[in-house]
């Protein structure tokens, strides 16, 4: 995250901290589920919880990356950052950075209490685990194909994304991000008790479901569609759940 601090400082595009941050997380996630458990091989357990975090991770940070390269605008998150802070942005960027490494950190664990559940071989557990990391991952990719497809048409300037996935949730990107963070207590917890440590997994949705609905995710993404295009704005989130999707009200 130093590392992303420098690379915004240089572009004036706070949007690569969140480019950093997702391929970070991700090989973290790789290496605390392959560290190896009292010296012995990682378990096939562990090679599927490294292989699912190492594809969210260059999935979306991949993602990001390319929108950071090629928006001539600065993401509207960090755009009202550096407005807010003035002149002291780049001191509390990087302290704000700091605090994702942090949260980085804390949401490896749970990665790490999937992989290390000591359960003999794959079960079902794992099977339908797997399906709904897989099936939010497919999920929030389509959600970022349907909002891109929608801001490359100039007939949409000044509207808001309201087709496909975005009709029923305000921002399903973000629902299905919290969705793959709720595989790894699938994962983790052995309901015969010989893994205590699997329930600490429920931190991680409960915990990633906290960061984008209070903090950094939806309230700034809002905050700025309210001041750029109130209007339509209001109108799209009086009939549009702001997280959960549920069809649209009339």
């Amino acid at each position: 995250m130093s590392t992303a601090w420098l690379v915004q400082k240089r572009t004036g595009q706070g949007g690569w901290a969140d480019a950093f941050w997702s391929l970070g997380l991700g090989a973290a996630g790789v290496g605390v589920a392959l560290f190896p458990i009292d010296g012995a091989a990682p378990s096939l357990r562990q090679y599927l919880a490294a292989l699912l975090i190492g594809l969210w991770g260059l999935r979306l940070g991949s993602h990001i990356a390319v929108r950071a390269a090629h928006e001539e605008r600065e993401d509207a998150r960090y755009a009202r950052l550096r407005k807010d802070w003035g002149s002291g942005f780049q001191v509390k960027m990087f302290g704000f950075l700091m605090l994702q490494a942090g949260a980085a950190a804390f949401l490896a664990l749970s990665v790490m209490a999937a992989a290390r559940n000591p359960a003999l071989g794959l079960t079902l557990q794992d099977a339908v685990a797997t399906l709904i990391f897989v099936g939010a991952l497919f999920g929030e990719a389509v959600s970022d194909r349907q909002l891109a497809a929608f801001k490359r048409n100039p007939a949409n300037k000044g509207g808001v994304c309201d087709v496909g996935l975005w009709a029923w949730s305000r921002h399903p990107n973000y629902f299905f991000e919290w969705v793959s963070w709720c595989a790894w207590p699938v994962f983790a917890i052995n309901l015969s008790g010989e893994w205590p440590w699997g329930w600490l997994a429920l931190t991680g949705p409960a915990y990633m479901y906290w960061l984008l609905t209070k903090v950094s995710g939806v309230p700034l993404l809002e905050e700025h569609m309210r001041q750029s295009r109130p209007e339509a704005f209001e109108a799209y989130a009086a009939r549009t759940s702001a997280f959960f999707p549920r069809p649209p009200r009339r």
